[in-house]
């Protein structure tokens, strides 16, 4: 039995690490078996890229087109290792992010041409699909200011963009998730957490658990 692939989506700071947790300690109630796993990061190799990508000391240093290459890399290493190995096994799968965040970041938020970024894509994870993309929708200042927050002040390479540019990034989710309604899931982000794990758990169950 092929497993079932559900992505956490969204802005910095929409409480996607809370809303995992949550769902998967759920699912593992009912005996399911969870493999919980991260973009970038989720293997040795990828932990490493994560940590390049992140490093505010890199501010400047990495180009568009090298970011986007470092996270296809990423999320290659990931799909082969962690994430196709658990699907065929009949495991859930829930990551936070995947391939949805490099169209929006990159394409939308980089302005990078959106057909190198599915070419990339084809080449990275080849036809693997999230059965379930969950965006949690904030508004970016919002968001930004739960990382400062979060991260006592000291934002990665990446949370420390400007708000005009998380700005495109919460506006890139809205219109990709447009272009497929059944995959996507768009959730007010600025609700309760407990509100929004009864609509994650709600949408969950009437998916993949009946």
């Amino acid at each position: 039995m092929a497993g079932v692939f559900i992505t956490f989506e969204g802005s910095e700071g929409c409480g996607k690490t809370t809303q995992i947790k949550s769902l998967a300690n759920k699912l593992k109630t009912l005996g399911k078996n969870v493999e919980i796993t991260r973009e970038p990061g989720g293997t040795q190799i990828g932990e490493s890229i994560r940590h390049l990508l992140q490093d505010p000391l890199n501010a400047d240093k990495i180009t568009p087109i090298t970011e986007l290459l470092l996270f296809s890399a990423c999320r290659s290493e990931l799909s082969e290792r962690i994430i196709k190995p658990a699907l065929a096994r009949g495991d859930f799968v829930v990551c936070d992010r995947f391939s949805d965040s490099t169209y929006v970041y990159q394409g939308i938020g980089r302005s990078l041409n959106l057909s190198y970024i599915e070419q990339l894509k084809t080449i990275s994870v080849g036809t693997l699909i999230p059965d379930l993309t969950i965006i949690l929708d904030l508004n970016a200042s919002t968001g930004l200011e739960r990382a400062e927050n979060r991260q006592s002040g000291t934002l990665d390479r990446i949370e420390a963009e400007s708000l005009q540019f998380f700005e495109k990034i919460r506006q890139g989710y809205l219109d990709l998730a447009k272009s497929e309604p059944d995959r996507f899931f768009i959730i007010d982000g600025s609700l309760s957490v407990q509100e929004i794990e009864s609509i994650i758990w709600d949408e969950v169950k009437k998916r993949f658990l009946n």
